[in-house]
C-alpha cells in the first residue's frame, strides 16, 4: 500500500498596494510604448492609435472620446486634426444633434489599425500566460479599470 505524501504549499506573499500600483504602471508603459513603436510607421502616435480604437466600429463625439481616454477635449481635437489630415478619420454631424460633430474612422484608418494590432498580437508577453491566467487577468483589469479611470476613487 502505497501513502502518498501531501504536496508542499508555498505561502504566498501579498503584495503592497504600492507593490501592485508600481507593477500595474510598469506594465502600462511597457505596453505604450510597444503599441507606440507598433504604430510609429505609419507615422501615428500612441494617442492617435486609442482614439482610432475607440472609433473604429462606431462614431464617436469628440466629448466622449475625451471622456473614454480622460484626456482634455482641446487635446483631443488636435490628435483629430492630425488623424483626419492623414485620412485616418473623418468628422460629421450628428443626426441627433447638430452642435455635435462625431469622429468615423475611415477605411483607411481601420486598416492602419488592424495592422497595428496584428504587431501587437505578435507581442510575447501575454504568451508566458495559460488560458486561464489570461481570463483571471482580463476579469481583475476589467473589474479595476472604472476606479483607475476615475484617479484611485471606488466606482459608484
Amino acid at each position: 500500500m502505497s501513502t502518498s505524501v501531501p504536496a508542499q504549499v508555498t505561502p504566498v506573499s501579498v503584495p503592497s498596494k504600492i507593490e501592485l500600483l508600481e507593477l500595474l504602471s510598469a506594465a502600462g508603459s511597457a505596453v505604450c510604448q510597444d503599441f507606440a513603436a507598433a504604430a510609429a510607421p505609419y507615422g501615428l502616435t500612441h494617442m492617435q492609435v486609442k482614439v482610432l480604437t475607440h472609433v473604429h466600429r462606431d462614431p464617436a463625439s469628440m466629448r466622449e472620446i475625451a471622456e473614454q481616454l480622460a484626456c482634455d477635449a482641446s487635446n483631443i481635437t488636435g490628435i483629430v486634426d492630425r488623424l483626419e489630415a492623414g485620412g485616418f478619420v473623418r468628422r460629421e454631424v450628428s443626426p441627433t444633434d447638430r452642435r455635435v460633430k462625431n469622429v468615423i474612422a475611415t477605411d483607411a484608418g481601420r486598416d492602419v489599425l488592424r495592422s497595428i494590432r496584428g504587431t501587437m498580437q505578435a507581442h510575447g508577453a501575454v504568451d508566458t500566460l495559460d488560458p486561464g491566467e489570461r481570463a483571471t487577468l482580463y476579469a481583475l483589469l476589467e473589474r479595476l479599470h472604472p476606479a483607475i479611470k476615475q484617479g484611485g476613487q471606488p466606482a459608484g
